[in-house]
């Protein structure tokens, strides 16, 4: 069976922290859901004005059609998800079906008002880091426990994107798609 992830789109989402991953989930046969937290309708336009159509909208989606909830980050994106009772009802809903949970930059706030943070490593954007449990905040680019995936930002986007086709797909097709993506050579150069 065909995994399926969700990606919740709220007005002022970070576009490289929501697409990135969005690209790279599609490349891997995950059938992804683009999904609208906009009260207005399927257009959600990001923190620098890129708009994106959505497949679906928040009243639209249940945790059981999907394996995994992807939550970007984005200023004013996390603090519209944040106030957004749905959206933290469906996060909780996710959990308790133990599914798949993954934020980066600002959205882990998102989910640890949710309350499925506690006991779990994660970590976040650099500056937000005095909101989290230090017991449990980590400083690596991408934090995996359990089923919960979190990354720090922007630039990482890269790196949370396969964590995320890791966490759903054999290792053969996370390989090919490192390949294909000339992920090897983007490192080799970053070494140099």
């Amino acid at each position: 069976m065909r995994k399926r992830a969700l990606i919740l789109l709220a007005e002022g989402y970070e576009a490289v922290e929501a697409l990135t991953p969005a690209n790279f989930l599609r490349r891997a046969a995950i059938e992804l859901t683009l999904c609208s937290c906009a009260e207005d309708g399927l257009t959600v336009a990001s923190a620098t004005g890129i708009s994106v159509v959505c497949d679906t909208r928040l009243d639209q989606v249940g945790a059981g059609d999907f394996d995994m909830l992807v939550v970007p980050g984005g200023d004013p994106g996390y603090r519209n998800l944040l106030k957004n009772e749905h959206v933290l009802a469906l996060i909780r809903e996710f959990d308790a079906e133990g599914k798949w949970l993954a934020a980066i930059c600002a959205a882990p706030l998102v989910l640890k008002m949710a309350g499925v943070l506690a006991g779990k490593r994660h970590t976040s954007y650099p500056a937000m880091r005095a909101e989290f449990d230090p017991d449990y905040y980590s400083e690596d680019l991408v934090v995996c426990d359990g089923r919960l995936i979190t990354s720090r930002g922007p630039t990482s986007a890269i790196e949370f994107s396969f964590a995320l086709i890791e966490a759903l797909m054999p290792e053969r097709v996370v390989q090919l798609l490192k390949d294909k993506t000339l992920y090897g050579l983007t490192l080799d150069w970053l070494r140099r």
